[in-house]
Formats: C-alpha cells, sequence, structure tokens
C-alpha cells in the first residue's frame, strides 16, 4: 500500500469518526492516560495502561447513549460526565478528581451528601486499564465516558 493510499484511509477513519461525533484523538486520549496516572501516583499505586478495547467501548457507548441523560451499567468500571456546554476533556477530569477532598481514607466513605466515587474509581489499586472518548452533543455540550478494567468501587473495599 502507498503512503497516499494509507493516509487515505487515515482520514476516512477521522472523518468518519467526526461525523458519528465520536471524538478519536491520540493527544486526548494521552491526556486522559496521564491525568489519571498522575492522580494515582500522587497515592502511591501502579499507573493505568491505555486499553484500545476499552476506548472502543467507550467510543460504542457513547455513541448509542449520546447526550440521553439515562445510561444503563457496564460490567467495566465507568465514569460518566455530561454537560450542555462545549467543555473540554479536562473538565471532566477535573469535575472527577475534584472528588478526592470529599474522600475520607479513615472512614472509606464520601462526606455527607457528596459524591467521591468517580475519583475512587480513578485510583482504584486493581484497576490496570482505561479507555475513554467523548460525544458532540446536538446542543454544543459533550458527554464523556471513561470505563475500567477491572472494575472498583467493591462495596467494602478501600480503594488503595
Amino acid at each position: 500500500m502507498t503512503r497516499t493510499m494509507e493516509a487515505a484511509g487515515v482520514m476516512a477513519v477521522v472523518v468518519m469518526a467526526a461525523l458519528a461525533g465520536v471524538a478519536a484523538d491520540i493527544e486526548t486520549d494521552a491526556k486522559f492516560l496521564t491525568a489519571h496516572n498522575n492522580a494515582r501516583r500522587a497515592v502511591g499505586v501502579p499507573a493505568l495502561q491505555w486499553s484500545y478495547g476499552l476506548q472502543k467501548y467507550a467510543e460504542d457507548y457513547v455513541s448509542k447513549y449520546t447526550c440521553a441523560g439515562s445510561y444503563p451499567r457496564s460490567s467495566y468500571g465507568m465514569n460518566l460526565y455530561l454537560t450542555d456546554s462545549p467543555v473540554s476533556f479536562t473538565d471532566a477530569m477535573t469535575t472527577w478528581l475534584g472528588e478526592k477532598k470529599f474522600y475520607s481514607y479513615s472512614s472509606n466513605s464520601c462526606a455527607s451528601f457528596q459524591i467521591c466515587g468517580h475519583y475512587t474509581q480513578i485510583v482504584w489499586r486493581t484497576t490496570t486499564k482505561v479507555g475513554c472518548s467523548y460525544y458532540l452533543c446536538g446542543n454544543g455540550g459533550r458527554f464523556v465516558a471513561c470505563f475500567y478494567y477491572p472494575a472498583g468501587n467493591i462495596a467494602g473495599k478501600r480503594p488503595y
């Protein structure tokens, strides 16, 4: 295959992903992984590996459920973020990681009336892989999804 044909094939995949509203961006994938691993390093747990299988699962999930607001559970761990504004993936990560302040390691629980499960999934020690994607909603917002293997947030267990 010639380089021109290879380039055309890659361009076709990028255009198809863009038309579907699903983000396929190697730079964004690296940023998702770096943000996850920075949080994990801060609590002394091993780094995650990027999973293209989980990324594909995330792409299928966000394109199927788009911006509906009702999402089925998964056998994987998952973090979902939906907004009606044109935010970047970093806003999702900032929100999820911001839950750290609500998590108490000593009681292994969230502060009253707060959420911290997105954060604990990110830093769950036995989770080894992550894959993420996002969908551009018709209203200009985004639907961000990250899936984790194996899943974390197991009742009665500490994340690290």
